[in-house]
């Protein structure tokens, strides 16, 4: 297919509408340093991105949905499955290029005028179906800046972390006498599966500040464990297959 291949399904994949509120950008680099071509490695029979691009066009709080990437590969999937592509300049797609930089310059070079932006991390195949779903209707609810979802911490949680020093000697990384999983301060990681931001805030670029496109109030969701894979290795592609395949075969 050649850059002028109309999508092969129109419905929220293309510039079809004027009145779009919230636009879906998901995004893949074609590197991979720990997982070679990690985007387009197929993930229970199907590309990895197109997982996420499928779940940004079956979610009902999407109007569209566009990609970008620097990857011929990827960007030939995308356009597979009836979404946008959009190249990223040599200035966005750098090892050193930010999250943010890469959205701007997808939603200016689509030409969107949406209000809302949804970023989604091509590297994630599992999502729960509805996650776009609930951070939109926080964003809109509360009138937050932003709303990205999260996992609670267990296992990995501070409190139980060390410090090792050369000669192998232990300490506490937070001094306290817990024990107890259930007694931990709860704490929450972002998980990849989902981020929601007002368009003002994605534009709001501030020197030194990397996270400022979060705006100011920023919220969360919460996701149990399990819900979201965000594939960066081998081991995790392969926890991100058996969960689909579990799934498909609970399905037949």
């Amino acid at each position: 297919m050649s850059e002028e291949t109309p999508p092969r399904c129109a419905s929220r994949g293309s510039a079809n509408s004027e009145n779009e509120r919230v636009l879906a950008v998901i995004i893949g680099r074609a590197g991979s340093k720990g997982l070679p071509r990690k985007n387009a490695l197929p993930v229970a029979g199907v590309p990895m991105i197109a997982r996420t691009i499928r779940f940004a066009l079956q979610s009902q709080a999407i109007d569209r949905t566009i990609v970008s990437t620097d990857g011929n590969e990827i960007a030939e999937i995308a356009r597979h499955e009836g979404v946008d592509v959009f190249l990223r300049p040599d200035d966005v797609s750098n090892d050193t290029a930010t999250v943010d930089a890469a959205v701007r310059h997808a939603v200016l070079a689509s030409g969107s005028r949406a209000s809302v932006i949804v970023v989604l991390y091509a590297n994630v195949p599992v999502r729960p179906a509805d996650l776009a779903s609930r951070a939109v209707a926080l964003l809109d609810e509360s009138g937050a800046d932003s709303v990205q979802s999260y996992y609670r911490v267990g296992k990995t949680h501070p409190f139980w972390m060390s410090r090792l020093d050369s000669e192998g000697r232990v300490a506490q990384f937070i001094e306290n006498k817990i024990y107890r999983r259930q007694e931990l301060p709860p704490l929450y990681m972002p998980d990849g599966g989902v981020i929601a931001v007002r368009r003002e805030s994605l534009f709001d670029v501030r020197e030194g500040e990397p996270h400022a496109f979060f705006g100011r109030d920023r919220r969360g969701i919460e996701t149990r464990e399990g819900d979201v894979i965000d594939v960066d290795s081998a081991l995790d592609l392969s926890v991100a297959e058996a969960i689909l395949r579990s799934r498909e075969e609970v399905h037949v």
